[in-house]
């Protein structure tokens, strides 16, 4: 039964490997389409990489696998990443070679008119997309996701040692790492509500909801592995600080997709959005 339970851990570890990964792609993509980075909260990218800095921290102090300390490094570099784009998107809108599109930034200033010019006009407006193909979309890019996960786990059971496996923070009760563990969790959560906030205001324009959905997968996965690894009551009091930050963030991202459903559907049906003309 523990080799079940063993086995059903790594996968699921494995699969979440894989979302978080990709997780960043949708977002990273979404701003260079548009030339902006002002659908995401700065807050909630500070907030986030803070998470990030402390998760990294936990798994050098907690001597885990090189390669979860590399992933750690692949997310604290993808939030610098989102932090430049911001930066250097306002910088080229302030220097007049670009204009962010008035519905993202949900307010017009003289600036923002007297800087149009032939060179900072609006991109062309993507198509919209009917609710069933985003969802046929994202379904074929979740498979393909999971899929890769369960592939990686595989080619790891192949090699000729088990190092390569995603290891879990099941070290013994080190308050030094359960602080840093609590910090992270509580960073993640907080990352979420300046995000949530702020599309109120922009109304989740410029934001990628791909991001959200591999967040909740990996997030859900990660969980998910924990508690199949053992549900001993010492192992998961150890563990309770990453099944928090893990867990919980699920039911904040649900949320922001429920805004994207929210503003890009039912009330744009009804009439209750209206686009500022170009």
């Amino acid at each position: 039964m523990f080799g079940e339970g063993n086995a059903a851990s790594s996968v699921l570890g494995w699969i979440s490997i894989a979302c978080w990964i990709v997780v960043y792609s949708p977002q990273i993509i979404e701003n260079y389409q548009l030339q902006s980075g002002e659908g995401l909260s700065l807050l909630f990218i500070y907030v986030w990489l803070l998470g990030d800095v402390c998760n990294l921290m936990g798994a050098v102090m907690a001597g885990l696998l090189p390669t979860v300390i590399i992933l750690g490094v692949y997310y604290t570099l993808c939030d610098t990443v989102l932090l430049c784009q911001v930066y250097y998107y306002r910088w080229k809108r302030q220097a007049g070679r670009h204009v962010v599109p008035v519905h993202i930034t949900g307010e017009v200033s003289e600036e923002t008119c007297l800087i149009t010019d032939s060179r900072s006009a609006d991109p062309p407006e993507r198509p919209e997309l009917s609710i069933t193909r985003i969802f046929v979309r994202y379904l074929a890019a979740v498979s393909f996701v999971s899929v890769t996960g369960v592939a990686a786990y595989c080619i790891s059971n192949w090699l000729p040692s088990d190092d390569t496996s995603p290891a879990l923070p099941d070290t013994k009760l080190d308050w030094h790492i359960q602080v840093i563990g609590w910090t992270s969790a509580s960073a993640y959560l907080g990352a979420r509500l300046p995000q949530i906030v702020k599309n109120f205001k922009t109304r989740c324009e410029g934001l990628a909801p791909g991001l959200f959905v591999f967040s909740i997968l990996g997030n859900t996965t990660y969980a998910l592995s924990i508690i199949a690894a053992s549900r001993d009551a010492d192992y998961l009091i150890r563990n309770a600080s990453w099944l928090a930050g893990s867990g919980l963030t699920v039911f904040l991202d649900i949320l922001v997709l429920s805004q994207f459903f929210y503003y890009g559907f039912v009330s744009g049906q009804r009439g209750w959005i209206d686009r500022v003309p170009v």
